[in-house]
């Protein structure tokens, strides 16, 4: 006899997402085999997933919400399940990021994670630790998916050149990356602008931040420390990262220029070489 884990909804979202996909299979009349044959994916791959002990990828809950008729169920809970796998610090981030209507961030080092490939994913997050890679790259990665709704934030990032430079994963994961910031060049809801190193001193020498902003709530400050952290609605702090971030975009190269610097790292420091 199959050992049927018994899940408590309440527990996590994993776990209610795991709980709905065992009820509507079952009021299907379907075996765990036999959904799996439907929408592709293995048995014990729909078991895991009811058992809570697999995340579901967004492909699997599209094909799963078709063939149970659930009326989109597993694929609106997928983004909760997602986000509740971040690491517990950064989970009100990603909330913030959910209900903006504007996020502006400058980045010292390393490209942000909402414009971040699958690639530079796996290389950063795997530079120490590559347990759990996987499940890891996919739930950064589907922090992305704030830019598929119906009014996606206007997402500003300024970025500093040495992030172009940063070789991280290598000389074909960067292409790819780079190759991916230039996608948005003619994007007006997605603008990437890069910080030179010819601007010298900045306002941004103190580190990396992000504003948040919305219609209805306080602009809120973030900045990343080790393992943490902190936000902000302080008003002198929103007012001083305001005016650092306008003081950075005025700084900081054209959109068009930017996308010609970074054709031209791309090209000269990433580009195919033949000995």
């Amino acid at each position: 006899m199959v050992n049927i884990n018994t899940l408590d909804p309440s527990a996590s979202p994993l776990d209610y997402y795991g709980f709905e996909l065992r009820r509507y299979r079952e009021a299907a009349g379907l075996t765990q085999r036999q959904l799996g044959d439907i929408i592709n994916y293995t048995g014990s791959m729909v078991g895991q997933v009811e058992t809570a002990r697999k995340l579901p990828t967004l492909d699997f809950s599209q094909r799963s919400d078709a063939a149970l008729c659930t009326g989109g169920l597993l694929t609106r809970l997928h983004p909760l399940v997602m986000r509740s796998q971040l690491p517990a610090w950064f989970q009100q981030v990603a909330e913030l990021e959910v209900r903006a209507a504007e996020i502006c961030t400058f980045q010292m080092g390393m490209i942000h994670g909402l414009l971040q490939t699958p690639a530079y994913v796996r290389a950063v997050l795997g530079a120490l630790d590559d347990t759990g890679l996987d499940d890891r790259s996919a739930v950064r990665l589907a922090r992305q998916c704030i830019f598929d709704k119906e009014e996606p934030p206007v997402f500003w990032m300024v970025l500093s050149e040495a992030a172009l430079r940063q070789g991280i994963g290598g000389p074909e994961v960067m292409r790819g990356q780079l190759a991916h910031l230039l996608t948005f060049e003619n994007n007006p809801l997605i603008n990437v602008q890069v910080l030179p190193f010819s601007a010298g001193a900045h306002a941004g020498l103190t580190g990396s931040f992000t504003l948040f902003r919305s219609a209805s709530d306080p602009t809120i400050v973030y900045t990343e420390g080790y393992g943490s952290a902190h936000t902000t609605a302080n008003p002198d702090t929103v007012k001083d990262c305001s005016l650092r971030y306008d003081h950075l975009r005025a700084a900081a190269l054209s959109i068009k220029d930017s996308a010609g610097l970074i054709r031209e790292v791309m090209e000269d420091r990433y580009g195919e070489h033949v000995a």
